[in-house]
């Protein structure tokens, strides 16, 4: 299905082909659990945390049993610094040789970045960098592209920050238009973390390949109750395409106050478990999405320092367990 997206070309409007992604049908006859391998879960960022080739992780991915894949869009992966059209063009045959399905690319951006250097167009880079990521996943054989909004900055008004926000997502949602790509908005950055602030901001971006990657991890650790992480999967029904699933536990952290011969509490550290042993209660938002006829594929990550260390074999066995766990809600 495609939709059109009218931009601004030397003062001309021009209708521009977007292959639109698929958004919940409202049938949850229509849910299929369809697996995806982030490969930021083997790219050696976390401590201790084993570091693959793009190769080698496709291999992985395969070996694995997953029926996608999602690329990090950065060193040490997928830089649109380092694929050249050849290496793009061997990319997607090896990863067409290898029966996966190219979810979607995870592109890394923050709008507010330097926010208060006005003499830089931080926004209009951002834009840009997104467009060149929309650019590498047409050439590599998919239509999505992972986005974020912006970190909040102290010092800087909201609105201010929003704004920048509300113009960068429209920018970069035009630039990706011009190579068929959706962008998914992911509930990761501050800015439109919560679902009645994304909706809210989406509806105002208004473009048709503008929506939403949305997860089950930030609600958590804002702290919303179970039946309101399923209501933001109900509120954000008509954006949805694509949702990130990790689990975690909370580490207890304090600081010893020699002063008062005592013990102060701090904020808890995280740490990476496999899916169903941490405090993401994914059978919740997982038979949310069922409920909403969701119909894109469940990805898996391990973004964190994980419980057993970050070897290999313990990486494997955690990607594996989320293959068993997802079968529940088939």
């Amino acid at each position: 299905m495609k939709k059109w997206l009218l931009t601004l070309g030397f003062g001309l409007c021009i209708a521009v082909p977007v292959i639109a992604q698929k958004v919940p049908t409202g049938n949850p006859k229509d849910f299929k659990v369809k697996t995806c391998l982030h490969s930021v879960s083997y790219m050696g960022i976390w401590r201790g945390q084993a570091k693959l080739t793009v190769d080698e992780f496709l291999v992985k991915a395969k070996e694995l049993g997953y029926d996608g894949i999602m690329l990090v869009a950065k060193r040490p992966h997928v830089s649109v610094l380092d694929y050249d059209s050849e290496a793009r063009r061997k990319l997607k045959a090896r990863i067409n040789e290898l029966g996966l399905e190219l979810v979607c690319l995870a592109g890394y951006c923050d709008f507010t970045a330097g926010i208060d250097k006005v003499g830089v167009p931080n926004v209009e880079i951002q834009a840009a960098y997104v467009g060149e990521v929309a650019k590498l996943a047409k050439d590599l054989g998919t239509s999505m592209v992972r986005i974020f909004t912006g970190y909040e900055r102290p010092g800087i008004p909201y609105d201010k920050q929003y704004e920048a926000v509300l113009e960068g997502l429209k920018l970069a949602g035009k630039e990706a238009a011009k190579y068929g790509v959706t962008l998914a908005v992911q509930n990761h950055h501050d800015i439109g973390l919560h679902h009645n602030a994304m909706y809210w901001l989406l509806k105002e971006v208004n473009l048709p390949n503008v929506m939403a990657a949305w997860d089950a991890w930030s609600p958590t650790l804002e702290g919303l109750s179970a039946e309101e992480i399923r209501q933001s999967v109900f509120k954000m029904k008509p954006y949805i395409v694509h949702t990130t699933t990790a689990d975690y536990i909370r580490i207890p952290r304090y600081k010893y106050d020699n002063h008062l011969t005592n013990y102060l509490l701090q904020d808890a550290v995280l740490r990476a478990v496999p899916m169903g042993e941490g405090i993401v209660d994914y059978k919740n938002f997982i038979n949310a999405l069922k409920e909403i006829g969701y119909q894109g594929y469940i990805t898996y990550e391990m973004c964190e320092v994980l419980d057993g260390g970050g070897s290999v074999e313990n990486l494997d066995k955690a990607a594996r367990k989320f293959l068993e766990y997802v079968q529940q809600f088939k």
